[in-house]
């Protein structure tokens, strides 16, 4: 074993004690993989991930087929599915975080403008719908999902966040949260002040230089474009679009009318 899968090995239990820590999972919950050259590190299942050991981590193919005897996650499916469309995506961590998850039960998305650290490092993050877990149905919602978002909820599930890192996909998990929390007092207290379109704007171009690309999505077969936008939109065809670009668009057109 080379010194950088030991590593990283590490860095996965590390990440499996601060979900539960956080108490972003309970039980057996959750699961975490990083993706190497021409295989995958990844969870075991049946584990609490808050009291993993380097050696419990599963190796698998690109596949999701255990090649050293491990008994991988029973959600290796979809972290294959996202590592399949994203070329840039080298970490998956799936999570129930309470408060995320409730947003996720509620079918509500989390992509209104509230705070700066979150439309930076998240976007918008859609509802997928539910698919039964460690399913191909669910397997194939995420993985046409990803290929427009850097988190996922789940319907009836939890969450799922990716990075070109696992501090990356860690982080993205944990500011997950913190936006659902900050979503659900907004909306206690009945009211919130959304960021200007103009500012969202300037923070969206910021994502790159502050080392947030845009996803990279890989096309499928036969299917549609890898990334939205990538043809254009066909004439006549529907374009849709999140709650935060319509909101950044109107407000943009009316900052125009006024000037």
């Amino acid at each position: 074993m080379s010194r950088d899968e030991q590593q990283l090995r590490c860095d996965i239990v590390e990440v499996g004690r601060r979900l539960y820590a956080r108490g972003l999972i309970g039980g057996h919950e959750g699961n975490v993989s990083v993706r190497l050259e021409t295989s995958i590190l990844i969870t075991p299942a049946g584990v609490c991930k808050g009291f993993l050991t380097p050696d419990m981590i599963v190796r698998t193919d690109l596949e999701g087929h255990p090649t050293d005897g491990g008994r991988a996650s029973t959600e290796t499916l979809m972290h294959t599915a996202v590592y399949r469309r994203r070329a840039d995506v080298h970490a998956v961590v799936h999570a129930h975080p309470p408060t995320a998850t409730g947003f996720a039960v509620a079918g509500i998305a989390l992509d209104r403008p509230l705070i700066a650290e979150a439309v930076v490092t998240l976007g918008p993050v859609p509802v997928i719908p539910y698919g039964q877990p460690s399913t191909e149905e669910l397997a194939d919602n995420v993985g046409r999902a990803v290929c427009d978002a850097q988190a996922l909820l789940m319907a009836n599930h939890g969450a799922l966040a990716v990075g070109d890192t696992l501090e990356r996909a860690w982080e993205r998990m944990e500011t997950l949260e913190q936006l659902a929390r900050v979503t659900l007092v907004t909306r206690i207290l009945g009211r919130d002040h959304l960021l200007p379109g103009s500012e969202v704007g300037r923070l969206e171009e910021s994502r790159t230089r502050s080392g947030y690309p845009p996803p990279v999505c890989d096309p499928v077969p036969g299917g549609p474009p890898a990334a939205r936008g990538a043809a254009g939109p066909r004439a006549g065809g529907t374009v849709t679009l999140s709650e935060t670009e319509l909101v950044k668009l109107i407000t943009e057109a009316v900052e125009r009318f006024r000037s």
